[in-house]
C-alpha cells in the first residue's frame, strides 16, 4: 500500500502533532498531488479539465480535506479524534499566521495567498468532524442540513473561489445546494457502512418514524446483507426514495450557477455535479438497497462523464 493509500492516522507518527517532517513547498504540494491521485472517491479530484495553474491547489485543498475527514474517522475513538482535530486546527491557524509547519499547510499556505481565501471555509470543515464524533443521530432533515452546510458547502465556495469566480451570495448560495446534495447522495449511498463501521446513522429520525423498531431491523438487515424482513425492506426503500428526491431538488436548484461560470471553470464544476448525480441514480437503479450494498461509480461510467465534460469544455472555447 502506498503513502498516498494509507489513511492518515498511519502517517502520524512522523506527521503529527508530537514530531511532523517539514518539506519545502515544491515537495509538500508534490506530496499532495500524489495523495489526491492515489485515494478513491466517487469521481477523480485531480483532471485534465481543471486549468494546470490551479491543479496545485486543488490538491492541497483536497489534502486539506483528507486529512480532516481521516482524523475523524480513523481515530480510534471519539476523545482521540477530537484531540486530533484540535491540533489541526491550530495548524491551520499557524498556516493563516503565515507559519505553516504541517506539508498539508506548507502546500496550502501558496493557494491561501494566491487566491485570499479566507480562514472560515476551513475552520467549518474541522466543525463538521467534530460534530460527527459528538453526533451519530439526526432528527430532522433540517438539522442534516445545517451539518451538510458545515461539512460541505465550504468545498463548494473554496473550489470557487479557487476557479477565480464571483464571490456573490446567489453564486455561494447556488454552490451550497449542489454540494448538499453532494454530501446527501454520499449519506444515501454509505448507509450500511456509516451503520456498521462507525454507529453513525444519517437519515433524519421524522423520516422513519413511521417504521416501528427502524433502526434495529436496519441493522439486522445491514448486518446479514440480505433482507430477512421484506415489509421492512419495502419501508426503507420509500424513505430512501423521498430523501433522493430532496437531493435531486437540490441538484436542481443549484444548476443555473453552471451558466455563470466561466468557460474554463463550467466543466469542472459540472463534473462535480454530474458524478452526484449519477451516483444518485445508482442508488435509485440499486432500488434504494443501500441498507444491502453501496452502489459505485464503474470506470467505464467515469469515463463517460470525463470525456463529456470535455467535450462540453471544447465546444463551449
Amino acid at each position: 500500500m502506498s503513502v498516498a493509500e494509507r489513511p492518515v492516522t498511519a502517517l502520524l507518527d512522523r506527521m503529527g502533532p508530537e514530531r511532523c517532517e517539514c518539506m519545502g513547498e515544491s515537495e509538500a504540494r508534490a506530496w499532495c498531488a500524489a495523495l489526491a491521485r492515489g485515494r478513491y472517491e466517487n469521481f477523480p479530484v485531480l483532471t485534465a479539465l481543471l486549468p494546470a495553474p490551479v491543479r496545485d491547489d486543488f490538491a492541497a485543498l483536497y489534502a486539506f480535506c483528507r486529512w480532516a475527514d481521516d482524523l475523524g474517522d480513523e481515530a480510534g475513538d471519539r476523545d482521540r479524534a477530537l484531540e486530533l482535530l484540535a491540533w489541526w486546527r491550530a495548524e491551520l491557524q499557524a498556516c493563516f499566521a503565515g507559519k505553516p509547519r504541517h506539508p498539508v499547510f506548507t502546500a496550502l499556505a501558496p493557494t491561501v495567498r494566491a487566491h485570499d481565501l479566507p480562514i472560515e471555509p476551513f475552520d467549518h470543515l474541522i466543525q463538521a468532524f467534530e460534530w460527527d464524533n459528538r453526533k451519530d443521530r439526526w432528527a430532522t432533515l433540517d438539522e442534516l442540513m445545517r451539518s451538510c452546510a458545515l461539512s460541505a458547502d465550504p468545498v463548494g465556495r473554496l473550489v470557487l473561489m479557487t476557479l477565480g469566480e464571483r464571490r456573490d451570495a446567489e453564486s455561494f448560495a447556488r454552490s451550497d445546494a449542489i454540494c448538499s446534495a453532494l454530501q446527501l447522495v454520499n449519506h444515501w449511498q454509505d448507509v450500511r457502512r456509516d451503520l456498521l463501521e462507525r454507529n453513525r446513522l444519517y437519515i433524519p429520525a421524522e423520516a422513519s418514524a413511521d417504521i416501528p423498531d427502524f433502526e434495529s431491523r436496519l441493522r439486522i438487515t445491514a448486518e446479514r446483507g440480505w433482507a430477512p424482513d421484506r415489509d421492512f425492506l419495502a419501508a426503507y426503500r420509500g424513505v430512501l426514495e423521498r430523501l433522493c428526491d430532496h437531493a435531486e431538488s437540490l441538484f436542481e436548484r443549484g444548476e443555473p450557477l453552471l451558466a455563470t461560470l466561466k468557460p474554463t471553470s463550467r466543466p469542472v464544476v459540472w463534473l462535480f455535479a454530474a458524478g452526484g448525480r449519477a451516483v444518485l441514480q445508482g442508488v435509485r437503479s440499486w432500488d434504494y438497497e443501500t441498507c444491502i450494498r453501496r452502489p459505485r461509480l464503474g470506470a467505464l461510467r467515469k469515463a463517460w462523464l470525463v470525456t463529456r465534460a470535455w467535450w462540453n469544455a471544447r465546444s463551449a472555447a
